[in-house]
């Protein structure tokens, strides 16, 4: 299978946009897939936006996106809407990306699957389509109790080692999750062996994205 990579823009670095609702929704999405292209570019700029980030939530995801992104984070955005009930406040949701995250003219964005049983998520990804409309993004997935796994349909292989270090910083930085059943590391190794299974990655490990529009 042919495999495609991110062209490095002009004169400057890779600028991306990760955009999750709850404080560990990114990492787990494409918490991999972030460290594989730092590493791959080490010029990047990582900017995080977390729009459920309350409480013990907030510094967790500041700790998570400085474990995650490093140096390259250029900017933590992180809001206080109550978890599950952004779609009955989508005007100031959508306020945010008009003032504030607009200006950040990305290259590529990481966002919620559109199809996503949360409403939350739902909602996100329709106003990350909404707000920008000449850019990638690729649409990450969350398991959860729904049950709502799909057929993604780009992939990203991820070497053992970066498998390893996603979960690893997923334990350490959300602590308070660590008493829910569903988030151990077995279930972030699985899915990532799943996806890894699907695009016969060497390394038997990858993360998977859905993308609707993309140009060669």
């Amino acid at each position: 299978m042919m495999r495609l990579n991110f062209e490095k823009p002009s004169g400057r670095g890779l600028k991306i946009l990760c955009i999750g609702a709850h404080s560990d929704d990114i990492e787990i999405g494409c918490g991999g897939t972030i460290l594989k292209l730092a590493e791959q570019h080490p010029d990047c700029e990582l900017h995080w936006v977390v729009f459920n980030a309350a409480g013990v939530r907030e510094s967790e995801a500041r700790h998570a996106a400085d474990l995650f992104a490093g140096s390259r984070l250029k900017g933590a955005i992180l809001k206080t809407f109550q978890d599950g009930f952004l779609p009955y406040i989508g005007a100031e949701v959508k306020a945010v990306f008009e003032a504030e995250l607009k200006q950040i003219a990305p290259d590529l964005i990481f966002t919620h699957n559109g199809q996503d049983a949360h409403q939350d998520h739902r909602l996100l990804s329709e106003l990350t389509w909404n707000t920008f409309r000449n850019h990638l993004i690729l649409e990450y997935e969350i398991p959860k109790y729904d049950g709502d796994m799909g057929r993604p349909s780009v992939f990203v292989p991820l070497e053992k080692e970066t498998c390893e270090k996603k979960v690893h910083f997923l334990m350490e930085a959300f602590r308070s999750q660590q008493g829910k059943r569903w988030f151990e590391p077995d279930t972030f190794y699985s899915l990532m062996r799943l996806r890894g299974m699907e695009c016969n990655s060497s390394s038997g490990y990858a993360e998977a994205f859905y993308c609707r529009k993309l140009v060669l």
